[in-house]
């Protein structure tokens, strides 16, 4: 059996630049001052991770709970406010490709987002994205990427696979892949990588790279 694990924004929708920026604007109402907004500044690239950070840095850790919960929701509000104004769109071919794998006998499929699971699954019902029966681990789950994979991992109830392969679309998702030994596909070109497919349109590239 062969594990195909998931990202999100920028890797099956195209959702990074609006959630991005629906996160940092919700952040800054709720704790009222200017946060950094490149993502490459935080230690831990999740949506409960860089809220933590931020938190600390501000000295509220006694805060912490009614902060996240408040940011959360008027995240929830701003990702559902957009969603319903605008079209979102699935990476071009990123239908198809997850209705394939998911007909396959001899793959598992599973997600793990930086992101919280409510936006997460607004945007994948938004880009028509059908993620029944495939287990979704989020930031919801941990605050740490590494974590959140091995998490979306064990969700899949198996124990052992015969390749594990990860498509995300930042340097983080490179990084967690190398830590918890996966095989590592970038979708987009945000940065350099020997594995990269520009969007899933010719599924034969993407297969090639899980050991197909």
């Amino acid at each position: 059996m062969h594990l195909v694990m998931f990202d999100i924004d920028g890797t099956l929708v195209q959702s990074y630049e609006f959630d991005g920026k629906c996160y940092f604007e919700a952040v800054e109402k709720v704790l009222q001052t200017s946060i950094q907004s490149d993502w490459l500044k935080y230690q831990n690239v999740t949506d409960s991770g860089i809220l933590d950070e931020i938190i600390g840095r501000m000295d509220l850790q006694t805060e912490r709970e009614n902060l996240h919960f408040e940011v959360k929701k008027e995240f929830i509000k701003r990702v559902k406010n957009h969603v319903r104004n605008n079209k979102v769109e699935p990476i071009l071919g990123a239908v198809k490709f997850i209705e394939n794998l998911k007909n396959r006998k001899d793959v598992t499929i599973s997600i793990a987002t930086g992101g919280w699971r409510e936006t997460a699954i607004l945007k994948l019902e938004s880009a028509g994205i059908d993620f029944a029966g495939i287990p979704i681990a989020s930031a919801s789950d941990h605050f740490e990427r590494v974590e959140i994979m091995k998490i979306a991992e064990q969700k899949t109830g198996l124990q052992t696979f015969e390749t594990k392969t990860y498509f995300g679309d930042g340097e983080w998702d490179k990084k967690a892949s190398e830590i918890l030994g996966y095989n590592f596909v970038l979708v987009g070109n945000r940065f350099e990588n020997s594995q990269r497919i520009d969007n899933f349109t010719f599924s034969e590239e993407a297969l090639k790279f899980i050991g197909f």
